[in-house]
C-alpha cells in the first residue's frame, strides 16, 4: 500500500546557516575581485618623519664647503740637478723676488764649463794663427807682385829698345824674338800673381769668417753653460711666502724635481668640490656668498675644472670685491651658498632620506584619515639644501613621509600605528 511522503520544511536554523554561508562567500568573492591586494607594512609614527608639501618660492642654490687657497701659487723646480749645499731660508719665510733660497753644486757642470773654455781658447788660437798666416801670405804675394812688376818694367824697356834696333837692322831677329818672348812671359806672370793674390785673399776671408762664427757660437754656448751654473742658485721667482721646501743638506736633486712652493701673500680665492649632479648647471660668473666674523662676502665663479674624480669636480671662486675678510688664512673652510638661478614659485617638498631609497621616483602619501599611507609616483625637478621642487604627483597640503624607506622593503601601503 502506497504511503504519502511529506516535504521537509525550512527551519530557522537552516535559514540562518544559509544566510551566513552566502555572506561569507560574498565577502570572499568581493575580497578576491575588488579587495586591496597591495603589500602592507606596519609602521610606528614616532619612527618616521612626516612633512607637508607647500607652495612657496624655490631658491635655486646649493651649499658646499669651500676652503681658502692662495690666488696664485708658484712652484720651485730644480732647473739643474745637483747636491744641496746650503739652504738660506726656511718654510714659512717671506721672500722677495730674486732671493736665493737654495744653493746646489754640480761637479759635472763645472767640468763641462772647463772643457768648453779650453775648446774656446783653442778655437781663438786657431783664429789668431789663421789671421797671422794670412797676413804673412799677403806680404809674400805683395813681394812677388813687386818683383814681377820690376822684372816686367825691365823686360818692357829692353823689348822697346830691341824693337827699334831690329827695325834699323842693328840686331838679329833672334835677339829681337827673345826679348819679345821675355816681355810676354813677364806679362802673363804678373796676371797669374794678381789672380793668385785675389783667390787667396777670398779664401782666407771665408776661412776667417767661419772661424769667427765658430768662436761666436762657442762663446754663446759657454754663456749658456755659465747660466746653468747660475741656475744652481735656486731663487724666488716672485715675492710671497715660502710655504714648503723639500730639500735637505747633502740631498741629491735631479733636474725638474719639485723643491717647494711660494704663495702670493694677501690674495686669496675659494676652492670647493661640487657633486657631479650639478656639472651642467654651474658656469662662470655664477654668484655665491658666505658669512664670516659677522659679515657677508660675495664670490664669483672664476674657473671650473673639467675633471671629475670620485663623483665630484672642483670649482674656483674669487672675491667679487677687493676687500678680503680680516684674519683670512689659507686652509680655512666656509659654507658657501652658490646661486644656480632665480627664485620662482613652485611646489616644495622638504628634503629627507627617502630620496636615497627611491631616487625621487615615488613617495608615501598620508591618507586623509591619517591611519595609512599609499605609495605614489612623483617627478622631482631642482633641489636645494632644504627642498625638492615637485613637478608632478603631489598637491599643496598633502602630507608625505620623507624619512628613509630602507625598512619598508617592497611595501606599497603603510599602516600607521
Amino acid at each position: 500500500m502506497d504511503r504519502k511522503i511529506e516535504k521537509k520544511k525550512w527551519t530557522t536554523k537552516k535559514i540562518i546557516l544559509l544566510v551566513v554561508a552566502v555572506v561569507v562567500i560574498g565577502l570572499v568573492l568581493y575580497s578576491v575581485i575588488w579587495g586591496d591586494h597591495r603589500s602592507k607594512f606596519n609602521v610606528q609614527t614616532d619612527r618616521i618623519t612626516i612633512e607637508e608639501a607647500v607652495e612657496d618660492y624655490f631658491q635655486d642654490y646649493i651649499t658646499v664647503t669651500g676652503r681658502v687657497v692662495p690666488s696664485r701659487t708658484v712652484y720651485l723646480d730644480a732647473m739643474e740637478g745637483g747636491r744641496v749645499e746650503e739652504a738660506f731660508l726656511e718654510e714659512g719665510s717671506l721672500v722677495e723676488e730674486g732671493d736665493i733660497i737654495l744653493r746646489l753644486s754640480n761637479a759635472n757642470l763645472y767640468l763641462s764649463i772647463m772643457n768648453r773654455e779650453a775648446d774656446l781658447a783653442d778655437q781663438i788660437n786657431n783664429l789668431r794663427s789663421t789671421r797671422l798666416s794670412m797676413e804673412q801670405n799677403k806680404l809674400n804675394l805683395r813681394q812677388q807682385l813687386l818683383e814681377v812688376n820690376y822684372q816686367l818694367e825691365q823686360q818692357q824697356r829692353d823689348y822697346a829698345q830691341k824693337q827699334k834696333l831690329y827695325e834699323q837692322e842693328y840686331i838679329s831677329e833672334e835677339d829681337y824674338l827673345r826679348s819679345q818672348e821675355a816681355y810676354q812671359y813677364s806679362l802673363q806672370r804678373q796676371s797669374l800673381v794678381v789672380e793668385s793674390q785675389k783667390t787667396d785673399s777670398l779664401f782666407r776671408a771665408i776661412q776667417i769668417e767661419q772661424l769667427e762664427n765658430s768662436v761666436t757660437n762657442m762663446e754663446e754656448n759657454l754663456g749658456m753653460v755659465r747660466d746653468k751654473l747660475e741656475n744652481l742658485n735656486v731663487r724666488a721667482p716672485i715675492s710671497g711666502q715660502l710655504v714648503s721646501l723639500n730639500a735637505e743638506i747633502g740631498e741629491a736633486k735631479s733636474q725638474g724635481q719639485r723643491l717647494g712652493e711660494i704663495n702670493v701673500v694677501g690674495s686669496y680665492k675659494i676652492n670647493m668640490d661640487v657633486d657631479e649632479h650639478y656639472i651642467s648647471r654651474i658656469n662662470r660668473d655664477l654668484m655665491g656668498e658666505f658669512e664670516f666674523a659677522g659679515g657677508t662676502y660675495q664670490l664669483q665663479v672664476s674657473k671650473i675644472y673639467p675633471e671629475v674624480q670620485n663623483g665630484r669636480f672642483s670649482v674656483d671662486l674669487e672675491f667679487s670685491g677687493e676687500e678680503y675678510p680680516e684674519n683670512l688664512r689659507t686652509g680655512q673652510t666656509f659654507r658657501i651658498k652658490l646661486e644656480l638661478g632665480e627664485s620662482n614659485m613652485a611646489l616644495l617638498l622638504p628634503r629627507g632620506g627617502f630620496y636615497q631609497s627611491t631616487g625621487g621616483q615615488y613617495v608615501f602619501v598620508i591618507n586623509p584619515d591619517g591611519k595609512s599611507a599609499d605609495q605614489r609616483e612623483i617627478r622631482l625637478g631642482r633641489m636645494n639644501p632644504r627642498y625638492y621642487e615637485v613637478l608632478e604627483g603631489l598637491e599643496a597640503g598633502e602630507r608625505v613621509i620623507i624619512s628613509s624607506y630602507t625598512n619598508f622593503g617592497r611595501a606599497e601601503k603603510l599602516i600607521l600605528k
